[in-house]
This record gives structure tokens, C-alpha cells and sequence, in this order.
């Protein structure tokens, strides 16, 4: 009789532990496929279907400014059923709130709904070099010292960390590492105070430097100052402001995005190509021409969607080519597109499929899985190599997002972000 109650238990706890689980699985089924934003042109209308069980109302003052199934509704609070398609379109520019209620009855997330002005920007695809120096000399990790001794020292363990930024030594602040390194031979043994920037908050860190057998003194701190490589513009504004990679520069030890003062992008020339295969990404091998003739712009942001900035006044590499309007993310569909990418002389025009959408990915730089398709680009590179984050992708005469990432067991695949994400940078 016992183990008969204790087998009803085991069912009765496994019956549960099942449900849990649905409920789980459904529960985050239901959070991936709503995105945390929504963006619409004003004065256009746009249909979405989300078919999922839950109402939305969008609160907002503007009485009549925004229409849902082509109904003004006059009254503060739009009622909209998402298990339905829908249409919504505005007539003025704004943020506005979307409530969602599960079954029309439980509170379940809120997304921003945001009317922008119609965009249009001139797709690129030019190859270029960027130079950026760092907002502060960053610290990449450390290692042990011989000391004049022969004992080994560690004199920044538990003190920096990698991705720390040191802005001053001993109230000096600092340009570059050489003025770093300058200070340090200064203190004669003595101990330095240095200030770091960590997490956006700064902080002080007391260190002695350890004199070595060559008689110089060293704190055992990686460290780096500025970074350069080869890149693909993805976009040029209408008022002259660009977009490039798709993702942010971070730094190739740490992994951590690079905090930047300053940079500049240049003309750049690709030289060779190594192809990419199975387990091994591919890269485009470039020259950048690094001097003020070249100069194409400035760098001002370095974030997670890019590297965004103004272009020179007297570049007029874009004069010739004609704007595209952005597609935002529910514009983007699985089917045919192309990129735009230089892996020769001059920019070339690819096709590519898309074929898979994800509006709701919190990783913006994985929104779109593209495969290449154009046999003469799988045979040039064997797909997407790295130096072609940033290649602008076209569908229907839109420009919808650009190129960041190639899956390295499958070079002919690689993810793209959506045009919105990188927009968002502009100034």
C-alpha cells in the first residue's frame, strides 16, 4: 500500500514538474517573439501579426493622432487584439507606450512604440581603415616582473583589472602610454598613485613599481592605447553623418568594448584575401592609407551596434550615389536580398537569401541569419570573411541592416543587424 501512495506521488510531483516546464517553454516562446521596441515612419501604415494570445493598449494624449486598422479611435487609450494582424500608422512623431495584458487580463510586458521621420541614407559597401586612440590607456591584464633581486613581483594583482582605464598618474593625466611609462621611470622605487576609470566609475589604486636587472622600473600591467583595422562603411546620412561595421570595436584581448577619445576613418585598398572554410573565418587583407588626402571622417561613438560619425566636409565620395530609404525590422523578409561589399577594385553587388528574421533578439547585432548565395563571391571568399562587417544589405530598393558576424563552421552563413539598430547612434 505504501509504495503505491509513494508511486502516485512521483506521478503526481512529475505531472508537475511537466506542467512547469510547458508553462516555462510557452513563457519564453512568448517574451522571444515580442520585441522590446517597435519603430514606424510616420505618416505610413504598417501591418504586424504577432498571433499570440494577448490585448495592447497604447496610451497617449494626442487624441486621434494614431490609427489602428485604418480607425482613428478618439480617445486616449487604442485597444489592439495581437492574436490578429494588425495595422497602425500615426501622423506625428512621438514615443508612445504599448501595454501588453496576457489573455486580456494579466500584465505582461510594456514596449516602446516609437514614430520616426522618413530616413534616407546612401548605401556604401567601401572598404576602410579605422584608427581610434582610447579614452584612457587600457589596461589589458598583468604579469609577474624579475625584480634586480631575482624574485618575481606582481605589483598590480588585485589591484588593476583588464578593461580598466588609467587616466592620471600622481594627479598627471595622461595622453598616451609613453607618458605612462615616463612617470613610472620618474618615482625612483617610490609608490605611484594612479587614477582608473572601472564600470564608468573612477577610483584610485596605489602601486610600487618594481625596479628590474636593466634598472628600469615597471609596474607589470599590459596596456594599450589605440587600436586600427579593416572595416566596411556601411551607410553615409543625407547630412553627412556615417555608419559603419554593424558591432562595436572591442579589444581583441579582453574582449571588452573599447571606451574611445578619439578616431578617424581612411581610404582603404584590399590587397589579398584569405577564404574562409570549415572552423576557420575567412578575412579581407587591406592597406590603409593613413594620411590627411585619406582622411574620410571622424570617428565620435564607438557602441554595440557600430562605429558612428561625420564625415568630411570635403569628401565627396558619395556625391554620385543615389539614398535608399531604411526598411525597418518588420519590413525585412526571409527571401532573396543582396550586399553590397569590395573584395576587388571596386564595390561589387551580391546576392544573398535571408533566411531568418528575429525582431526580438536582444544580441541587435544577431538579428538577421543571411546566407550568401552569389557564386562569384563563394568563389572570391567562401562566403563572409571578416573586413566585410558592415556591408550594407538591400531588399527591395530599402536599406534593411549590414553584415556583423560569419558562423565560423559555416563561412557561407553569418548574421546581420537591423538599419533601425545602427540609426539609433546617429546624431
Amino acid at each position: 500500500m505504501r509504495s503505491v501512495k509513494n508511486y502516485r506521488r512521483v506521478l503526481i510531483s512529475l505531472f508537475f514538474i511537466i506542467l512547469i516546464a510547458i508553462f516555462g517553454f510557452y513563457y519564453y516562446k512568448l517574451v522571444k517573439s515580442i520585441p522590446n521596441d517597435i519603430k514606424i515612419l510616420v505618416g505610413n501604415e504598417e501591418e504586424f501579426n504577432f498571433n499570440i494570445p494577448m490585448k495592447a493598449n497604447i496610451k497617449t494624449d494626442d487624441i486621434g493622432v494614431i490609427s489602428v486598422n485604418d480607425l482613428k479611435v478618439p480617445s486616449n487609450q487604442i485597444n489592439i487584439n495581437l492574436n490578429e494582424p494588425f495595422k497602425i500608422s500615426s501622423s506625428k512623431t512621438g514615443n508612445y507606450k504599448v501595454n501588453l495584458k496576457l489573455f486580456g487580463l494579466f500584465n505582461f510586458k510594456s514596449i516602446s512604440l516609437d514614430v520616426i521621420e522618413k530616413i534616407e541614407l546612401i548605401p556604401s559597401g567601401e572598404p576602410i581603415g579605422i584608427y581610434i586612440d582610447t579614452d584612457g590607456i587600457l589596461v589589458l591584464g598583468s604579469g609577474k616582473i624579475t625584480g634586480e633581486d631575482g624574485l618575481n613581483y606582481e605589483p598590480v594583482n588585485n589591484k588593476l583589472k583588464s578593461g580598466d582605464y588609467i587616466l592620471a598618474i600622481n594627479n598627471k593625466k595622461l595622453a598616451n602610454k609613453n607618458e605612462l611609462i615616463e612617470e613610472i621611470q620618474k618615482c625612483n622605487g617610490k609608490d605611484v598613485t594612479l587614477l582608473v576609470r572601472r564600470n564608468g566609475d573612477e577610483i584610485t589604486v596605489r602601486i610600487t613599481p618594481v625596479k628590474t636587472p636593466s634598472g628600469s622600473y615597471k609596474i607589470g600591467a599590459w596596456i594599450r592605447d589605440n587600436t586600427q583595422g579593416i572595416g566596411t562603411l556601411t551607410f553615409v546620412s543625407t547630412n553627412g553623418y556615417f555608419g559603419a561595421l554593424g558591432h562595436g570595436i572591442t579589444d581583441i584581448d579582453t574582449g571588452v568594448l573599447m571606451e574611445i577619445k578619439s578616431g578617424s576613418i581612411y581610404a582603404a585598398q584590399i590587397m589579398s584575401i584569405i577564404k574562409g572554410k570549415e572552423g576557420e573565418p575567412g578575412e579581407l587583407i587591406g592597406m590603409i592609407k593613413q594620411s590627411n588626402k585619406y582622411r574620410m571622417g571622424s570617428i565620435r561613438v564607438n557602441s554595440y551596434q557600430g562605429i558612428f560619425g561625420k564625415v568630411n566636409e570635403n569628401y565627396n565620395g558619395f556625391a554620385k550615389d543615389k539614398p535608399l530609404e531604411i526598411g525597418l525590422k518588420q519590413d525585412v523578409k526571409i527571401g532573396k536580398a543582396k550586399i553590397l561589399c569590395t573584395v576587388g577594385d571596386e564595390i561589387g553587388e551580391y546576392e544573398i537569401q535571408i533566411e531568418h528574421v528575429d525582431i526580438s533578439n536582444s544580441n541587435l547585432s544577431k538579428g538577421i541569419v543571411i546566407r550568401i548565395t552569389d557564386e562569384k563571391l563563394l568563389e572570391l571568399t567562401g562566403g563572409i570573411v571578416q573586413g566585410m562587417s558592415g556591408s550594407p544589405i538591400i531588399q527591395n530598393n530599402k536599406i534593411i541592416g549590414a553584415v556583423t558576424h560569419v558562423f565560423i563552421q559555416d563561412s557561407t552563413k553569418g548574421y546581420g543587424t537591423f538599419i533601425e539598430n545602427m540609426v539609433n547612434n546617429l546624431e
